[in-house]
């Protein structure tokens, strides 16, 4: 829990004939090889949380900083969970934040072709945990604040790098943490570029989402109590019993579809590139939920829509007894929900309680948080859609619904504008490996993303 700072010294509004090459520091060649050193190099380093050892990352950083002759500072919320920010001052338009976390989630070894921390090159891959989520999309972040420090550009407002801890179970040692105990950091900002977005490629229709909401996570454990005994002589009712009899009321009475804003329009704008089997649906998605075959196969055929549409929870922990031949006192389950963000979690908590109220069990909160939503109407957007218009010639730009969460949700409910966009495309049905085995990034379509989100922060940040 120490802070130690650290001694060392007209907007674009449409880019036409834009040539990369003019705006870096340095060649994008030399600029895209140092990336991917970085990727590497970043990826090689363990963060993996639990238990995370951030500060690992932040050495990384702090050395780059150093060399470059570029102030930081670092904190840690918790011995070896650190957090490094560095600003580069501008003018006075509200700051931008550059904001990454270095935590990534846990590798099963066996499972995969290669060690999850190699960060090697194989197949034109880029592998290791975190190359996409989110140690690739942090090295892009780098390599635009660094290019603007070697420009020696004026700016017309801050640009902060924000690099944190624990993102991935919560951001309670993170951005939570830095919010309460270093608000400066926050002072002044109106816009934020995070993970929760990206490029993806069907058909060669190129559309980039940037997620300005996300659904809400509330993290919930059902405890159930009551008369223990022995396996050989079943009780009418048992902790298990209430805890199963819960859980499968909620599987039998799934919650009902419902559509906000921001999804309708998403939907709506997919449906454009989409066949005649879901076209039409998509386009008027509103009416389309009202028919329960078309509910089932989305749900069926496309999950992660059909979560777009409705609150959900994952049932993902179970604990009962410590011997096969005890019936036991207590047992627990634990669901991650995700509601859509148009309602508080307490109404949501409510409504779960009310629902599986005949089993007995009790509803504990784990963590809930707040709904909030990005507007669009802002100059960063803009530049996201003209930047990416003028190098990916007819693509697109959505505003897109994510259903995982993000730090977002922290410096949105500060009233910071914040959205998730990474130009990285990804290829429909293209592995990615996120949270899974192999995770990997193209070689080629990183380094190509190298310049495309310079080139959307440039036209921010410099008029």
């Amino acid at each position: 829990m120490s802070s130690s700072p650290h001694r060392f010294a007209s907007a674009l509004a449409a880019l036409t004939c834009f040539s990369l090459t003019s705006v870096f520091a340095q060649s994008p060649s030399s600029l895209e090889d140092e990336a991917v050193v970085w990727l590497q190099e970043l990826i090689r380093i363990d963060t993996i949380n639990p238990p995370g050892n951030e500060q690992r990352a932040v050495e990384f950083y702090a050395k780059i900083f150093e060399a470059e002759g570029i102030a930081y500072e670092t904190a840690e919320s918790a011995p070896g969970r650190g957090n490094i920010w560095a600003r580069l001052e501008g003018g006075d338009e509200p700051a931008l934040i550059l904001l990454q976390h270095t935590d990534v989630v846990p590798a099963e070894k066996q499972f995969w072709t290669i060690d999850p921390l190699s960060g090697d090159i194989r197949d034109g891959m880029i592998l290791g945990r975190g190359a996409r989520d989110m140690k690739g999309l942090g090295i892009l972040e780098l390599a635009t604040f660094l290019s603007l420090h070697r420009s020696g550009a004026p700016l017309n407002r801050d640009v902060i790098f924000l690099a944190t801890a624990d993102e991935e179970a919560g951001g309670f040692y993170g951005v939570g943490w830095l919010i309460e105990n270093h608000p400066e950091i926050f002072e002044g900002v109106g816009f934020l570029l995070n993970e929760g977005g990206g490029g993806s490629s069907e058909n060669n229709e190129i559309v980039f989402g940037v997620e300005v909401t996300q659904k809400v996570p509330v993290w919930l454990r059902l405890n159930a109590v009551d008369i223990p005994g022995h396996g050989s002589s079943p009780r009418p009712q048992s902790s298990v019993t209430r805890i199963v009899s819960a859980l499968n009321t909620m599987l039998e009475n799934p919650f009902p579809p419902r559509i906000i804003g921001p999804v309708a329009n998403y939907f709506s704008a997919l449906s454009a590139d989409m066949d005649d089997e879901w076209g039409p649906a998509f386009a008027n998605i509103d009416e389309a939920i009202k028919d329960p075959a078309f509910v089932a196969k989305l749900h069926e055929e496309r999950p992660g829509f059909n979560s777009l549409i409705r609150d959900t929870c994952s049932m993902t922990r179970l604990s009962g007894s410590t011997k096969i031949n005890v019936i036991p006192p207590e047992a627990w389950a634990e669901l991650d929900c995700r509601i859509l963000p148009d309602k508080p979690a307490e109404v949501f908590i409510e409504e779960l309680k009310t629902l599986i109220a005949d089993s007995g069990v009790e509803v504990e909160t784990i963590m809930a948080f707040t709904p909030a939503i990005s507007e669009t109407n802002t100059r960063l957007f803009r530049s996201i859609e003209n930047v990416t218009g003028e190098l990916h010639p007819g693509s697109r730009v959505l505003s897109s619904v994510s259903t995982g969460f993000t730090d977002s949700h922290f410096t949105r409910d500060l009233g910071i504008v914040s959205y998730g966009f990474n130009p990285l495309i990804t290829e429909t049905g293209e592995p990615t490996g996120v949270h899974g085995n192999d995770e990997q990034v193209p070689e080629s379509r990183f380094r190509r993303a190298v310049g495309d989100y310079y080139a959307v922060v440039r036209n921010v940040v410099i008029d």
